[in-house]
């Protein structure tokens, strides 16, 4: 494939309604949320970004929350949204949870033919007990595949986020939770992301964090199963390291980091597979160490 500009807009809505009633462990999205907005505040934000908008090919949409969620955004801004867009763009990705899908049925004609639809999902884990107990996702694997075939059904593509090493999981279940959920979702799947986790502030993962019981996953990991997933899926597989190399994100010793994120960047975006061979650091041992003996650090 090649590599096209996209175009970015992100939508301060109400915010995702699981994480007002729960949230899920490593989420602080909510944090970017306004309770209260209106209808026309929407229409306004959708004005600014439609200004700023340049003909790019792909426009991600992003709300903090669910696209398809009528509370979140209503389904007159749906519309308008797509509308506006699809003048232009070939590809619009939106964002949703599993249990608003069918929302997308009512937006169905506004998509023109031969322009694609690209709905994004959450998956993390195509694991119950990791998805209840670690991440709290709120949802169980059958309900991600159900909205999945609902999508493909309406001709539409599936875009599914992968998490890498949720809280309680040692480094080494992280790599293999994260192999297994790419080639549970790969059937279904036109895209995959491989998000390793985060620190954002306010989360249980803080919590875990700030007391020594959790690790952002090491860049190794990252390197690891993006080639193990590689193996299992043919589609487009992204992987945007947020906060790499920095403490609260996916991180090596110091010294590497900058060179295992290049050969990341490249290894997805330009599909040189051979990109993290080229790199080497003494952590790395430390790396296969920790996947060894992680289970007995904590508990």
């Amino acid at each position: 494939g090649e590599t096209v500009d996209a175009f970015v807009c992100i939508m301060q809505t109400s915010g995702c309604r699981w994480s007002r009633r729960s949230g899920c462990t490593m989420c602080g999205y909510y944090a970017d949320s306004i309770p209260g907005v209106e209808e026309t505040q929407l229409q306004e934000q959708l004005e600014m970004a439609a200004a700023r908008y340049q003909g790019e090919p792909v426009v991600k949409i992003f709300t903090s929350g669910s696209f398809f969620d009528e509370r979140e955004v209503p389904g007159e801004v749906q519309r308008l949204v797509l509308q506006t867009f699809y003048e232009q763009a070939d590809r619009v990705v939106v964002e949703t949870r599993p249990s608003y899908v069918p929302g997308l049925d009512d937006v169905a004609d506004v998509v023109p033919p031969g322009k694609s639809l690209s709905v994004a999902m959450g998956l993390e884990s195509a694991n119950d007990r990791v998805l209840e107990y670690a991440v709290n996702k709120g949802f169980t694997f059958a309900d991600w595949e159900q909205a999945a075939e609902h999508v493909r059904g309406a001709g539409f593509e599936v875009k599914t986020y992968v998490l890498l090493k949720p809280p309680f999981l040692t480094e080494e279940e992280g790599i293999q939770d994260a192999v297994a959920t790419v080639d549970a979702a790969a059937e279904l799947s036109h895209a995959m992301s491989l998000n390793p986790v985060a620190i954002h502030g306010n989360t249980l993962v803080e919590y875990l964090w700030k007391r020594g019981l959790y690790r952002p996953p090491w860049l190794w990991s990252v390197a690891e199963t993006l080639k193990q997933a590689s193996q299992r899926f043919s589609g487009q597989l992204t992987c945007d390291v947020v906060a790499g190399g920095k403490q609260r994100g996916a991180h090596n010793c110091g010294d590497c980091d900058a060179a295992v994120l290049e050969a990341i960047a490249e290894f997805t975006l330009q599909g040189k597979r051979d990109a993290f061979e080229a790199v080497s650091c003494n952590c790395r041992e430390e790396w296969l160490d920790s996947r060894e003996i992680g289970g007995f650090l904590q508990g």
